[in-house]
């Protein structure tokens, strides 16, 4: 007969019982001093972290990342040289739903990576779209807010949408995105990636280059149509978590392409757009990818809780050779990230065996909740000291430095001769999706703008996509002429998101 591990407590004693609590006789009162009862309940009230604020619901696996490429060009970035074999973590998610949504509402779909390299930590935190509906850091708690749900009935609104997104005239290139076929994945195997930001790559010889990612994935695009996201939503709300972790488990292991933009350093002052602009892109005719190569998932988490809802990503943990750009939202970024992480998992977060680098850590960081990680008793807590404690490298100042660069400072947030909300919009609209696309997304918008219940909004709504695209916008207005106002769930999906 096998051997059964004894059950124990937390801190390792033997427990005689798993299904009788202490008490006083057979049917009397329990008793407080039963500390294995009181520690189960208490464990169990506690036993999970607050969720996270956008990007709830999600799922993830581990892999790798190798390089068939040469861009150290570009870049003296560790786990992009020439063969490197890097580690990684991958955690997909929608945006606007809670832990327990459905994974086929229409949104943006997360795409985070945590690539566990020899120089440390480096997060690429992105979307299944190349832009975002912002551009600043400022308007992200409004978005989000305007997304969830409203305060009196705690239910989400098309006006409260509608009404940010036509008075947020830079969010009609993601929108168009949102609103088109991509934005119903059929699974998270089947989409593409996008660091969507703009990054700043750094050479052995101090040169530096703007950056753009994209992966490609192998497995091709396919999406759902909104009647199949919505029987999905009802029949198999997790059926993006499931597809990942069964075809890793039967060994079909999803891979994606990893390429990259690349613009001079000096090309960004004059630019036709703002290269640091989020909901730009930059056409591939005028900055071609780039191959690096190739990410693959190929193990499953052992505990979800553990490695995919405790694992953290942040921006603002960059590597030697990759730094960040003017672009706001990154910026923003940099702090609200991590701030969320010590506020949601804890201020040790990175101490966690799924967030810990696999690189020695040489901080002047102590104590504060959950801190098991710590130096010898003889390593100095300060700086500087002169009793050998870790030193900062002065070298380090050179890395990523565009803030001395007036010109570029100034261009940055300067009107580039084609920097307008709608043009990448329109383009998206007229030459990228196909005529049946077109009649998918004009469907699409009609359900949505028709769920709008105040004739204002709704006028802006229609001016919106006539702003983009003149037919468009006729086309929507004919549609929506005698149309009855929905107090339901519009024709979109399930429940309409963004």
């Amino acid at each position: 007969m096998s051997h059964v591990p004894a059950t124990t407590t937390n801190s390792g004693a033997p427990v005689a019982s798993d299904a009788h609590a202490l008490s006083v006789g057979s049917d009397g009162p329990i008793v407080l001093h039963d500390h294995y009862l009181v520690e189960k309940l208490a464990q169990f009230n506690r036993e999970r972290v607050p969720e996270r604020v956008v990007h709830a619901k999600g799922g993830g696996a581990f892999g790798t990342l190798r390089v068939t490429h040469d861009v150290s060009a570009y870049t003296r970035a560790a786990l992009f040289q020439p063969g490197a074999q890097t580690d990684l973590l991958a955690r997909f998610s929608s945006v606007a739903g809670e832990l327990g949504s459905p994974d086929t509402w229409r949104d943006p779909r997360g795409f985070a990576l945590k690539f566990y390299t020899s120089e440390g930590n480096y997060d690429l935190v992105g979307n299944n779209t190349p832009v975002f509906f912002i551009r600043d850091g400022i308007k992200f708690p409004d978005f989000i807010h305007s997304q969830k749900r409203l305060p009196g009935s705690h239910l989400r609104d098309n006006d409260m949408q509608w009404d940010f997104w036509s008075l947020s005239p830079e969010s009609a290139h993601q929108v168009t995105w949102l609103m088109g076929d991509r934005g119903l994945p059929s699974s998270w195997r089947h989409m593409d990636g996008f660091g969507s930001h703009t990054y700043q790559w750094i050479n052995a010889a101090g040169e530096r280059f703007w950056v753009k990612y994209h992966f490609k994935t192998q497995q091709g695009i396919d999406n759902l149509t909104a009647d199949e996201a919505s029987q999905l939503a009802g029949s198999d709300a997790d059926v993006h978590i499931r597809d990942l972790y069964e075809h890793i488990e039967a060994g079909d292991f999803p891979r994606w392409t990893l390429s990259v933009q690349v613009m001079p350093y000096e090309d960004a002052k004059t630019y036709r757009f703002n290269p640091f602009d989020l909901t730009k892109v930059w056409p591939h005719s005028d900055y071609p990818l780039i191959e690096v190569g190739e990410m693959e998932l190929n193990r499953n988490p052992n505990n979800y809780f553990a490695q995919i809802e405790q694992a953290t990503f942040a921006p603002s943990n960059f590597v030697p050779g990759i730094a960040a750009s003017p672009d706001k939202m990154l910026l923003a970024r940099i702090f609200s990230y991590a701030d969320a992480h010590r506020y949601r998992v804890g201020t040790n977060h990175a101490q966690l065996p799924v967030n810990a680098p696999t690189s020695p850590v040489h901080s002047y960081s102590k104590d504060g909740a959950a801190r098991y990680a710590f130096a010898s008793a003889q390593t100095p807590v300060y700086a500087p000291n002169s009793v050998g404690g870790p030193a900062a490298d002065p070298a380090r100042a050179t890395d990523g430095s565009w803030e001395s660069d007036g010109e570029l400072t100034r261009t940055a947030a300067a009107l580039h001769a084609q920097d307008d909300d709608w043009g990448q919009a329109g383009t998206l609209y007229r030459e990228v999706f196909d005529d049946a696309a077109r009649a998918r997304f004009l469907e699409t918008i009609t359900g949505h703008v028709g769920g709008v219940k105040s004739d204002a909004i709704r006028e802006r709504a229609v001016q919106y996509w006539a702003n983009v695209d003149a037919g468009l916008g006729a086309a929507l207005r004919a549609n929506l002429v005698g149309a009855p106002v929905e107090t339901g769930t519009p024709a979109t999906s399930a429940l309409p998101v963004a």
